[in-house]
């Protein structure tokens, strides 16, 4: 799986309940920009001041399997059993990573993904609170950029990530970009000194 991901593939699922899985390669590639990230200001205030406490790495299994059930207007998900296990497995490893949003310690967001070298891989999130995932997402992105990564890929340009600069990149010009940024080392930080993550969050661009 590590050496699809540095070749430009990912894997899907037709459905839920459908065991084949397939390798993408899509002709244009949503990436959000770590240095030009587009921060909300609701948001931003949400983030730095709301009401919402964010981990990584806590609860793995439990965001994955909240990212595969079904939500209002996503009946059914690309995440079959398969990709729980490899995804999992992947993290046990070390490659692959969850940010969760809780709320009076209930786990209400979250987004999982891997990284390889200074690139991160986004696969799914989900949300059970207003802006939850919207969080989790905030707070990924000022983790990467204190890590030192390079690339953060969303798979497709969607108008939910839209709204923080996310752009197509021709699948040559990702591919160049994935190349230097599978190269080049970088730091995960679950757990960061929080005065950093603070500063990192209060960096990013409104």
């Amino acid at each position: 799986m590590l050496r699809a991901y540095r070749a430009g593939l990912f894997p899907m699922a037709e459905g839920r309940e459908t065991p084949r899985l397939y390798w993408l390669d899509p002709e244009q590639r949503g990436v959000i920009p770590l240095a030009g990230f587009h921060l909300p200001r609701r948001l931003r205030r949400t983030v730095l001041n709301g009401p919402y406490t964010v981990t990584a790495d806590t609860c793995f299994a439990r965001v994955i399997q909240a990212c595969a059930q079904p939500a209002p207007g996503r009946e059914n998900t690309w995440i079959n059993g398969e990709i729980e296990a490899l995804f999992t497995t992947l993290h046990h490893q070390g490659h692959a990573h969850s940010v969760e949003t809780w709320a009076d310690g209930e786990l209400v967001g979250g987004l999982y993904g891997v990284a390889v070298g200074a690139a991160f891989f986004g696969e799914s999130m989900f949300s059970r609170a207003r802006d939850a995932s919207k969080v989790a997402l905030v707070q990924l992105v000022a983790r990467l950029n204190l890590g030192g990564y390079q690339l953060l890929d969303a798979q497709f340009l969607t108008e939910h990530l839209a709204q923080f600069g996310t752009e197509e990149l021709p699948r040559a010009e990702y591919k160049r970009r994935l190349a230097r940024a599978t190269e080049t080392p970088a730091r995960w930080l679950a757990a960061p000194d929080p005065a950093a993550l603070d500063a990192a969050i209060r960096a990013l661009h409104g």
